[in-house]
């Protein structure tokens, strides 16, 4: 069973209010932070999700795992891995990444391609596709680069979708539970692409985020509207992925 209530989880100065998802390892805490960025908690296991600025995890607690979805500085920020890692971090990440980190991280990284599955710490991670369409050796995201992910934890699937467009690896997504989906021109998709996407895989709860471009934040209120009035059994959940600074 999924479920909503406001946890005691320590938080950094943008006051995010996590969500707690029941999983067979116990709640899952999910904790908001900034663009691509995010905390998931369980069990005492931390993972950060595309971790930037060292300021924004001030309380989080160290991570167990660190996932890095691409090269781009919005996802992949050397300066707050260092910052924020411990001596037994993990870091998932795809090849590109992996090329760009000092050597005293080599022995802790496991570097996944599109297809890829590993297990940390009572967890599976599914390493999937993440691109632009239509393909291109241009594109600002090309397929094989990076890796969306899939998190497997106490039964329940957590997509974490990186920078892509609404792909047919996504579209053909099954039993997710929660998904973070991204949306912002020119860099992935607008929110009927994200939309109709959504509605392709059918994960139970949804939160649109990294939703930032070049106009501005996208309408996140118009892609829940079209979302729950094409399923209203989709929970799609608004929350303030860019707090006032």
């Amino acid at each position: 069973m999924l479920f909503l209530s406001v946890s005691l989880f320590s938080v950094h100065a943008q006051n995010s209010i996590p969500d707690t998802i029941g999983t067979d390892m116990g709640p899952l805490i999910v904790v908001p932070v900034e663009h691509a960025s995010l905390v998931l908690k369980v069990k005492g296991l931390i993972i950060y999700a595309d971790p930037a600025n060292p300021d924004n995890f001030r309380g989080m607690g160290s991570p167990d795992i660190i996932l890095v979805t691409d090269i781009h500085g919005d996802h992949f920020d050397l300066k707050t891995i260092d910052a924020v890692k411990n001596v037994h971090t993990i870091l998932i990440v795809p090849q590109v990444v992996a090329d760009k980190l000092p050597p005293q991280d080599k022995e802790h990284v496991v570097v996944m391609k599109n297809g890829d599955q590993t297990g940390e710490s009572g967890i599976t991670i599914n390493a999937i596709p993440m691109y632009n369409l239509p393909e291109s050796p241009t594109a600002m995201h090309t397929k094989g680069r990076g890796n969306g992910y899939v998190l497997t934890i106490g039964g329940k699937r957590i997509y974490l979708s990186g920078d892509t467009q609404g792909i047919p690896e996504m579209r053909s997504l099954k039993n997710i539970d929660v998904a973070f989906v991204c949306m912002n021109l020119p860099y992935t998709m607008d929110i009927k692409e994200a939309a109709d996407a959504v509605l392709a895989f059918k994960p139970r709860i949804v939160y649109p985020y990294h939703y930032r471009g070049n106009n501005g934040l996208s309408d996140i209120k118009a892609f829940k509207a079209l979302v729950e009035a094409a399923d209203p059994n989709i929970d799609v959940r608004l929350r303030n992925w860019y707090p006032a600074k």
